[in-house]
């Protein structure tokens, strides 16, 4: 069955001023508690949203998802777009040190060694030298322009930090097991001291617990902040009126899709990994989740992110669905014939009630052209495992980092990395947006990934809580929650 009705939660979940309010804000990650204390530069959702409340970098994010300075209290960019340069805020951290250009400019250039080999340190491939121009100004100078830089150097990975001491907005203690964490006075972060600080701000006590004790916390009143929902447990939230008002979404750019992780039997061909892209009625697949906005796209890059002078259209634009679903059918036939086997594939998907959904309506989609389904418990026992990633900032460039052969070798194409290391040097935005178009038509050709639409994300937020905003990034900061509301 296609449609289902999403079950409402309890009515408690609409009576949010139940509990005692005790000061501090308590704020649930649906995460597993070790994302809450992670180190280095591999983090989860929870361990990023902790690491940029302990550690700035040179700008950070906001709560609507802009770019608002951090050590640096402001910056300029040369005409050329090619060139960054940040006053910064020199002041002395909590041990005494200084922090000056020059611990600024070494602190970036450690957190970039350590970032090679991810995909954060592919999207940074641009930055080609860090210079100390002064005690105060720091230079970053690029290969060429990248629009959306500061977006990226604002990501909660390149935090300032010195041998020891970072220079945070919030300090951590823990409670009984508990993340608390406190305000950072002005005068501790370089900025003038502003008197009666205390009566302005409160703690934040971050949580981490599985979908179910989550939402049933916030039904509860025990947490005023549900945070790191997705698709997977939208209908523990329920978009019913019980909770209108209290189930926030992002409307998020990223990846949500399915990875061919064994292209071998039925997924050994690019025609037959072809036909189950095809197959989906992408539209309908999430009709039982009742999200308005919601759009779907046959592509990695999404058509309305695309850098080209003509932005391409949606694959198999000219069939219609059961045209589609024609052809795949043959293909899907003619395997059976030469194989003598009946084609299936086996499903990982991530745990919950929306899951249970999604595969429904894909094992649906599949078993419409001849393909049956089953659903695996782990991504290495499967042949198809679900991607579901928020982008880091809007270009195509980081669709494709996101498949690079480094990164994702079962995925990858190494015609589509060297297109998007040619695109590193172009000479122009037209050259570059040439190259990494080239590059999505190079994957896209290997169909080793389905696109599926954007991700899903959301949050449960109670009435009083006012330093929340929906945007494309879904980061939440927690320093802007410890301001008291007035």
């Amino acid at each position: 069955m296609r449609r289902w009705l999403l079950a409402f939660l309890s009515a408690s979940l609409a009576a949010c001023g139940a509990g005692a309010d005790d000061g501090i804000v308590d704020v649930v990650f649906i995460a597993e508690p070790e994302e809450l204390v992670a180190e280095g530069v591999r983090l989860g959702y929870a361990g990023q949203h902790i690491r940029a409340a302990l550690s700035t970098g040179l700008v950070r994010i906001d709560s609507r998802g802009e770019v608002v300075p951090g050590v640096a209290e402001r910056w300029i960019v040369t005409d050329d777009g090619s060139s960054y340069i940040f006053r910064i805020n020199e002041f002395d951290l909590a041990d005494g040190t200084r922090l000056t250009a020059q611990e600024v400019r070494d602190a970036l250039q450690r957190r970039l060694r350590q970032l090679r080999g991810t995909s954060l340190g592919l999207d940074l491939a641009k930055i080609r030298d860090i210079r100390a121009m002064t005690g105060r100004v720091v230079e970053i100078r690029l290969t060429s322009p990248m629009p959306d830089f500061l977006q990226l150097l604002a990501q909660p990975e390149l935090g300032i930090d010195l041998a020891g001491q970072s220079a945070g907005l919030m300090a951590r203690d823990t409670e009984d097991g508990v993340a608390v964490l406190a305000p950072l006075a002005p005068e501790l972060r370089g900025l003038p001291e502003q008197p009666g600080w205390e009566d302005i701000v409160r703690q934040v006590r971050v949580h981490a617990a599985d979908a179910e004790q989550a939402t049933e916390g916030f039904s509860q009143a025990t947490f005023d902040l549900v945070l790191g929902g997705r698709l997977a447990n939208l209908p523990l939230a329920s978009t019913g009126p019980l909770s209108r008002g209290n189930v926030r979404l992002d409307a998020a750019v990223g990846l949500f899709g399915l990875d061919v992780r064994k292209p071998d039997g039925f997924l050994e061909t690019i025609a037959n990994r072809e036909a189950l892209a095809m197959a989906v009625d992408r539209a309908e697949l999430m009709a039982p989740f009742n999200i308005g906005g919601w759009i779907p796209s046959t592509r990695i890059v999404p058509v309305a992110l695309s850098t080209n002078s003509e932005p391409p259209s949606e694959r198999w634009v000219a069939l219609s669905l059961e045209q589609r679903r024609s052809e795949a059918r043959q293909r899907v036939a003619q395997w059976r014939a030469g194989s003598g086997q009946e084609p299936q594939v086996s499903i990982y998907l991530p745990p919950g009630p929306g899951s249970d959904l999604l595969f429904d309506g894909l094992a649906e989609d599949f078993a419409a052209i001849g393909v049956s389904a089953t659903r695996v418990e782990s991504a290495d026992a499967a042949d198809l495992s679900l991607r579901d990633r928020v982008a880091r900032y809007a270009s195509p460039r980081w669709f494709l980092n996101q498949f690079n052969c480094e990164i994702r070798p079962t995925q990858c194409s190494e015609d589509a990395d060297y297109l998007v290391s040619l695109a590193l040097d172009a000479r122009d935005g037209t050259e570059e947006a040439s190259y990494l178009y080239e590059a999505e038509s190079s994957l896209l050709a290997a169909n080793l990934y389905i696109p599926l639409g954007a991700p899903i994300r959301w949050s449960l937020v109670r009435a009083d809580i006012e330093a929340f905003s929906e945007n494309p990034w879904n980061i939440h900061p927690l320093f802007p929650l410890s301001r008291a509301p007035i």
